[in-house]
């Protein structure tokens, strides 16, 4: 290598090293905002193919149709946070204003599994401590409000971006990847793939179990049957101990409460309907909508909750297929072996609308 050949790729080094170093900076300071970031670019996959549509083959003006379509997203977004509102901060309320109830009603069900078990599971003390932390919970919960509201909008604002010039960024970012063209066309078809199934096929799941477990909750003869399937549902985001976390306090209630048949059909009817339709459903849909395996899913939700929040649920798993395809494409472009663009899954979502 001569002197010219080694300044020039000692310069792309310190540039490269720059340009690391400001992604980092600006990463770690806008941290707070990626579940917002995150969050536009999962509606503008899901509603990209529509907005071209519109757009392109019916001629409607850009602005006003991502407008259209922000508006579509907000409400139904809105609407889930409606129900809980309305659902729960009845409760909530109840929960605070009766803090000497919870007491004595956990300290009911600790004598009752006693009695039956030799086991204490609650001390007087311990209780205490748990309804206090629990109240406690509630105003970190309200303050964490601002934050969502924050990343909502900018969820909105990255969304207006990329229907209104999106494009022009997907070309860029094209130029930039130091990948073969059938390579980056493998992660945009992954990116789509995965997006879409998770970002549709988790709330369907939920639903789902949810209306299962309401309607467990409904048989056994349980108050407020309608409000305890909706959290399950809610929980049912987080797989394999998801609805256990509702499900199980209430078979221990419904026992303490010497509704003894009821709490037993309770936990067969959650163990064997409520648990195993989000196996099948997570199954069924999930490999029919992308392809994507369970044990994909489960590590990715993990991973993501704890990287991305609750956006997580979507990105978590695309994370782990990244992982994955790019060992692949590492192979492809610089592995002994070369593909001429096997395994290309972009697909054409449009033919002629997308030319301007």
């Amino acid at each position: 290598m001569n002197q010219t050949n080694f300044n020039y790729r000692l310069r792309q080094i310190l540039v490269l090293i720059f340009i690391i170093l400001m992604a980092v900076l600006l990463i770690n300071q806008l941290a707070v905002f990626i579940p917002g970031f995150l969050g536009g670019i999962t509606l503008y996959i899901l509603s990209r193919s529509w907005y071209l549509k519109l757009v392109y083959k019916y001629k409607w003006k850009k602005s006003l149709t991502a407008i259209a379509f922000i508006f579509a997203f907000l409400i139904i977004l809105a609407l889930p946070f409606y129900f809980s509102i309305t659902l729960i901060s009845p409760k909530i309320t109840e929960l605070l204003n009766n803090q000497d109830r919870i007491v004595k009603s956990l300290q009911q069900i600790s004598s009752v599994i006693h009695d039956k078990t030799g086991i204490t599971l609650l001390t007087s003390e311990n209780i205490k401590q748990l309804a206090s932390k629990g109240t406690a919970l509630v105003p970190k919960l309200l303050n964490s409000t601002a934050i969502v509201l924050t990343n909502m909008l900018m969820m909105f604002f990255i969304l207006y971006y990329l229907l209104v010039d999106g494009r022009t960024a997907e070309k860029s970012l094209h130029r930039m990847i130091p990948l073969a063209t059938d390579s980056i066309n493998r992660l945009s078809g992954e990116t789509k793939m995965m997006v879409k199934a998770n970002a549709l096929g988790i709330p369907i799941i939920s639903l789902i179990q949810g209306l299962a477990a309401a309607l467990g909750y409904f048989i056994f003869n349980l108050d407020d049957w309608g409000m305890w399937g909706f959290v399950t549902g809610v929980f049912a985001f987080f797989p394999l101990v998801g609805t256990m976390i509702v499900w199980v306090p209430l078979t221990i209630y419904l026992y303490a409460q010497g509704h003894v048949w009821p709490a037993l059909g309770l936990a067969i009817y959650s163990i064997v309907v409520t648990g195993n339709i989000d196996y099948v459903a997570r199954l069924s849909l999930m490999k029919r909508m992308g392809n994507v395996h369970p044990l994909v899913t489960v590590l990715g939700v993990i991973v993501g909750l704890k990287l991305f929040g609750f956006i997580g649920l979507v990105f978590g798993p695309l994370l782990i297929s990244y992982f994955i395809l790019m060992a692949k494409i590492y192979t492809n472009e610089f592995g002994g072996d070369k593909t001429n663009g096997e395994g290309l899954v972009e697909s054409k979502e449009i033919s002629n609308t997308e030319k301007e």
